[in-house]
């Protein structure tokens, strides 16, 4: 896709294929300290169970010091585990979250951050593992205690507010916004205006093993399909990108970046979905 890139001080502005300005909110920097201390908080916390655990099922107490856990008074494998459990949870805790839940942490999602591609498309899990592997860059020059002065500093420095982790994978983290898009329940809970099934996008193809998807989600895209002449162009747009992200990160779909559409993949993959299940 050709994608042109429009920016404001707070917005991000992608021009879709439909040729409709698609705007992001970028997450102010208050959001995001506030969303990754929380995340930070969960993470710690973690850790601090996890060595309870491994104290417990080693049969030492809490006055234990680490010249007897270094002196061989438990075993080494148990040390080990510890150490291996630990490392994942401080170096894998985002970027785990980013690509599990559709960009989002648990401090993101309570904020109402989530973590996207410059082009507005879902994240990989390699997008989730390049942002955060530079995460030790940005929070120098803490390290147990995270301070990010090098990333706060970029992010002044940055029309898009991205830190180096950001930069390097060429994702931007955006506030998801109400005003917008009207919610689901204002978009599907009005008269039907339309079929779901008539084709007005071009011919979205992809590959991807759909075979997963509930009944329930292809309730949500026949809902929209069928409603959406009732929006505004701007609207429509956003309510398509709302209700394919999630199905996105689901079936991880490959396609041509040319071609693609958000209302186009909901057509084929509706259409996909009736033929399989066999519904006519």
């Amino acid at each position: 896709m050709n994608t042109g890139l429009i920016e404001t001080e707070e917005t991000l502005i992608i021009e879709t294929p439909e040729r409709v300005p698609l705007a992001f909110a970028l997450a102010s920097i208050g959001n995001r300290f506030l969303a990754v201390a929380v995340d930070h908080f969960i993470q710690y916390l973690s850790l601090f169970l996890a060595a309870w655990l491994f104290f417990w099922l080693s049969g030492l107490g809490p006055g234990v010091t680490a010249d007897e856990i270094f002196a061989g008074e438990i075993s080494k494998w148990m040390l080990a585990l510890f150490l291996v459990v630990a490392s994942i949870i401080f170096s894998g805790y985002f970027a785990f979250f980013e690509w599990f839940f559709n960009g989002q942490t648990p401090g993101k999602r309570l904020f109402k951050l989530r973590v996207i591609r410059e082009d507005g498309r879902p994240i990989t899990i390699w997008e989730a593992i390049a942002r955060n592997i530079l995460r030790i860059v940005d929070s120098f020059p803490g390290f147990l205690v995270p301070v990010y002065s090098i990333g706060l500093v970029t992010v002044f420095l940055n029309t898009r507010d991205q830190r180096i982790g950001d930069l390097f994978a060429g994702t931007v983290v955006v506030r998801e916004r109400d005003d917008d898009a009207p919610t689901f329940d204002e978009t599907f809970t009005s008269e039907i205006g339309d079929s779901a099934f008539k084709r007005v996008q071009p011919k979205c193809s992809f590959e991807a093993d759909i075979s997963g998807l509930k009944e329930s989600q292809m309730e949500v895209v026949e809902a929209f399909l069928r409603r959406r002449w009732d929006l505004s162009d701007r609207q429509r747009l956003w309510m398509a990108w709302r209700v394919a992200l999630p199905i996105m990160y689901r079936v991880r779909p490959t396609y041509d970046s040319e071609t693609f559409t958000y209302e186009g993949f909901l057509e084929e993959l509706l259409h996909r979905f009736t033929v399989k299940s066999k519904r006519f």
